[in-house]
């Protein structure tokens, strides 16, 4: 039988190319071999990394610790007053500029007096009319009192009653001049107290009447000033204790809690707890000077329940918290960790108050625990300092520094023919 080998020729050669275009491919299209950088880290058996782990470290410290209580508050006036007109007329003049600091005294406003001056004059004028009858009730009994027992009992008796009537009528008369002079003297409103006034309700040239519910202005003192705060019903009894023992400071802070606006002490203890939030009220006085705090306005409130003596503290980072409870890597001297069980009594921002587990004086890991074991090498570095950043370079667009995907394939296919890339 006559093999045809032309067919089968063909087909091995086929083969071949199809097989080394596959090849190429393959190794055109795997990622490059890595290859180890000079000084930089080298695997360990097993791919296992360096047993040594750097960690930032502290100094367990004993220190006086001042103990405080966070709450919101609400700023409030110390005193505020509505300024109202007293009796009915014409607003002649007002002296009062709103937003005006003004002390008690200081006139703020003035009202129509001529109804009451006229007023004033007729019961002057009435007194005198009494005091000129009075007179003359007074000599007719002098009179009778002469003639002795030519003068019936009954005509002095009556005269005498004549005269009692009429200093009665006069004492009548000086308490109503004494309530027109009152009246008087309201048509000059004066500031009551010393404060800030608001803004003004009623203009130079209106009629204002003492029914008026709005008033004149408002004077609000903010020197010193009141802050309006609450606290958990469980710190009241720390609360009280410190104020057993003399004032207790108060800090008001911004919203941020970055900034302290003004100290100042402890005023009144509320009397009754709020049942439905379970918080008590207190109410600090703030000297104000110079003017931060403003009635209405929302702040941070510290209180200074007591300063902890001699207490052991950690920075705050230092405390772990797991499974079996919190704790802590303490570094022996070997420069190995031991990871120790320890009692915090309290945390305040960034220090940690020990009772049980540490001994001041002992170096334990502020930084770097999650790569921590019990009995890990540690090697210890300083922190970081910060830095200014730096201005970042301009970014050079992609397109200028990478060819697009059409130039690129060009560029190959252009090698691949032997050509000169254009």
């Amino acid at each position: 039988m006559t093999i045809r080998w032309k067919p089968v020729v063909t087909g091995v050669v086929l083969a071949g190319l199809v097989g080394g275009v596959g090849y190429a491919v393959q190794q055109k299209l795997a990622p490059p071999a890595a290859t180890a950088q000079p000084g930089g880290p080298r695997p360990g058996p097993g791919g296992a990394r360096n047993s040594v782990v750097a960690v930032q470290a502290g100094t367990v410290a004993k220190e006086d610790v001042p103990i405080w209580f966070d709450g919101i508050g609400t700023v409030q006036a110390f005193n505020t007053v509505t300024v109202r007109a007293r009796v009915d007329g014409e607003l002649q003049r007002v002296s009062l500029q709103e937003g005006q600091l003004v002390k008690a005294g200081d006139l703020l406003a003035t009202i129509d007096s001529r109804p009451l001056q006229a007023q004033l004059a007729q019961a002057q004028a009435k007194k005198a009319q009494d005091e000129a009858q009075l007179a003359n009730a007074r000599r007719d009994l002098d009179r009778n009192m002469n003639l002795k027992e030519f003068a019936s009992r009954q005509t002095v008796d009556t005269q005498r009653a004549l005269v009692a009537q009429y200093e009665a009528q006069i004492r009548a008369d000086e308490a109503a001049i004494e309530a027109v002079q009152v009246q008087l003297n309201y048509t000059t409103i004066t500031a009551p107290i010393s404060g800030r006034i608001g803004l003004r309700n009623v203009d130079q040239g209106n009629v204002v009447r003492a029914s008026d519910q709005n008033g004149i202005a408002t004077i609000t003192q903010i020197q010193p000033i009141a802050v309006i705060f609450t606290l958990p019903e469980k710190q009241l009894q720390a609360v009280l204790a410190a104020q057993a023992q003399g004032p207790v400071t108060v800090e008001a802070q911004d919203r941020e809690g970055r900034r302290v606006l003004d100290t100042g002490s402890l005023a009144v203890v509320d009397n009754l707890i709020d049942t439905g939030t379970g918080t008590i009220r207190l109410k600090a006085q703030m000297p104000n000077d110079p003017q931060k705090l403003w009635p209405g306005q929302f702040v941070n409130v510290r209180l200074l329940s007591t300063v902890r003596r001699g207490a052991t503290t950690v920075p705050a980072t230092v405390v772990q918290r797991g499974p079996q409870g919190t704790y802590a890597y303490v570094i022996k001297d070997d420069l190995t960790v031991e990871q120790r069980p320890i009692k915090v009594a309290r945390q305040e921002e960034n220090k940690a108050i020990i009772d049980e587990g540490l001994t001041p004086g002992e170096r334990v890991v502020v930084d770097g625990q999650y790569r921590l074991q019990p009995g890990s090498k540690v090697r210890i570095v300083e922190p970081i300092a910060s830095s200014t950043p730096q201005t970042a370079a301009p970014q050079t667009p992609a397109s200028a520094t990478t060819p697009a995907p059409q130039e690129e394939r060009r560029h190959n296919r252009q090698q691949r023919e032997g050509r000169q890339p254009s």
